[in-house]
């Protein structure tokens, strides 16, 4: 009795100071945050209590919805693009071949590069007077496709999110590469004894064996997908004409150049239970037991 007794508390000891900053920097910042959402709040002095005021304005403010609309199709193309790509080269790189350490390294370097970094690189990509995209359209024939992509309405969208899943493929690859590397080789070898080929093995073997970890990069991605801030910051600053703007940077917007904290508070408040939510109907309705 003694000996667990003195278990449990060298575990609290262990745990307590993790669980007090997670609480310092986690938990206490979105009750504040849940608080000012209540207030018309300048920043400065007493804020006024306006109840749910703040959250009626988020879901009536057509520029709010248009954010919001935004996230949705990141998260669409992460959950269709992103993944099924990730899945591809680590499906590849887990069959053995050559040069597998060469190629899993190389996929996976954008994820250790800054995201400034990589909204930098692609601004220049994308630049309407020497963007190596024009360039090569150019060189190619195509010089009657070149245009502006990041500051037309009708390609801003689309050319903001292709930095983003071009990023973090290889993020979602290793996660999905280890999972393939985990299953026992016994039972790919019993499936090549009964004929299976390469891609029925995938469907029917790999897959199914690799759900918990497909689960992780589902909530991973659309999780990102929502919040995503820095990449769409400095590539577009949300715009042109608040074309690309996502709930993270219209918060950010809202407090800093409007100085509207309890608004935007609740735009932050609007982030986190979206992406709870999110993830409690994913843990709902994949099982992976």
């Amino acid at each position: 009795m003694n000996s667990v007794f003195s278990n449990k508390t060298a575990i609290t000891i262990f745990v307590l100071p993790t669980l007090l900053i997670f609480c310092a920097i986690v938990l206490v910042p979105i009750f504040v945050s849940s608080y000012y959402s209540l207030l018309d709040w300048n920043g400065v002095g007493k804020g006024a209590y306006i109840g749910f005021h703040n959250y009626v304005e988020l879901f009536t403010d057509s520029r709010a919805l248009n954010s919001m609309k935004n996230s949705l199709l990141f998260a669409a193309a992460s959950i269709f693009i992103q993944l099924p790509l990730s899945l591809l080269l680590a499906l590849i790189l887990a069959s053995n071949v050559k040069g597998e350490g060469f190629y899993r390294t190389v996929y996976f370097i954008p994820v250790l590069i800054s995201t400034v970094v990589i909204a930098q690189l692609w601004s220049k990509i994308y630049n309407a007077d020497y963007g190596l995209l024009n360039t090569l359209l150019e060189n190619v024939g195509l010089s009657h496709l070149a245009q502006d992509w990041l500051g037309q309405k009708k390609t801003a969208l689309i050319a903001s999110f292709i930095p983003t899943l071009w990023q973090y493929i290889g993020y979602h690859m290793l996660l999905m590469y280890a999972g393939a590397k985990s299953i026992s080789q016994d039972i790919f070898e019993a499936a090549k004894i009964d004929g299976a080929s390469r891609v029925r093995t995938a469907f029917l073997i790999t897959i199914p064996l690799m759900k918990p970890v497909l689960k992780v990069c589902l909530v991973f991605s659309v999780i990102g997908a929502f919040k995503v801030f820095d990449l769409i910051y400095v590539l577009t600053g949300g715009g042109p004409f608040f074309t690309t703007e996502v709930p993270s940077t219209l918060m950010y917007t809202t407090i800093f150049d409007t100085y509207r904290y309890g608004y935007g508070s609740a735009i932050s408040v609007f982030i986190i239970l979206e992406c709870l939510v999110v993830t409690l109907i994913i843990n709902k309705f994949i099982k992976t037991e």
